[in-house]
């Protein structure tokens, strides 16, 4: 770990999620399961509101319609991981920020092994190469081993064990100068448009992951 970064604090994550994301690259997210650690450099993330979250209503959250069994860890406390399942297979992960009770999550979609790469290969056996081990928030998740439903909720800032795992946040001790911006990968209908960039990516990093229009999105001018 590099000495420019600092262990995340609740107050860290207090803002939304659209002002905390573009923060969190450069990060660090240190995973220890059953006894494997591996630790991601974050170099792409997507940021999420829910129902009454912020001032633009977020079609694309799994939030939009209030408070769920499935999406409680939003409405949570900051600085824990909503942890849920993509097409039935993969976990990805997000990170919780705003108040508590106001629901957000910030995707990690895509980052760098810097720590525990062969931990990493082995939960990743498919991986084509080194950038690919956690390029794309599935495989991210796969790589890092957090597992829905054991470890939604983990704590991030405190690193408290859940499951047979835990979990530290670490943030560049100031923002990063070179941020990119745009719409968010994959999302169908206008939240995955231009009228929400709300995706945020390190410039030119090899494990960013490709854009690709979800159903039915198109730049805002289109729609």
């Amino acid at each position: 770990m590099t000495t420019d970064l600092v262990p995340a604090t609740r107050e860290a994550l207090r803002g939304l999620p659209l002002e905390v994301a573009p923060r969190l690259l450069g990060g660090l997210l240190r995973t220890t399961v059953d006894g494997a650690t591996v630790a991601v450099r974050i170099t792409e993330v997507e940021a999420y509101h829910g129902r009454g979250t912020g001032p633009v209503a977020d079609p694309g959250s799994h939030a939009r319609m209030g408070p769920t069994a499935r999406n409680a860890t939003m409405w949570g406390e900051p600085g824990h991981l909503y942890v849920y399942l993509s097409h039935g297979i993969h976990s990805c992960v997000n990170v919780v920020t705003g108040p508590e009770g106001v629901a957000g999550g910030i995707l990690l979609r895509g980052g760098e092994i810097v720590e525990g790469q062969d931990a990493a290969v082995a939960r990743r056996p498919a991986a084509r190469s080194a950038r690919d081990l956690a390029r794309g928030p599935g495989r991210l998740g796969d790589a890092v081993g957090l597992r829905h439903p054991r470890h939604d909720g983990i704590d991030a800032v405190t690193g408290a064990p859940q499951e047979g795992a835990a979990a530290r946040l670490y943030l560049p001790s100031a923002p990063l100068a070179d941020v990119s911006k745009g719409p968010r990968v994959g999302v169908a209908g206008v939240a995955g448009t231009d009228a929400f960039p709300w995706r945020f990516w390190i410039p030119g990093d090899a494990t960013v992951s490709a854009f690709r229009w979800g159903r039915g999105a198109a730049p805002a001018a289109d729609v």
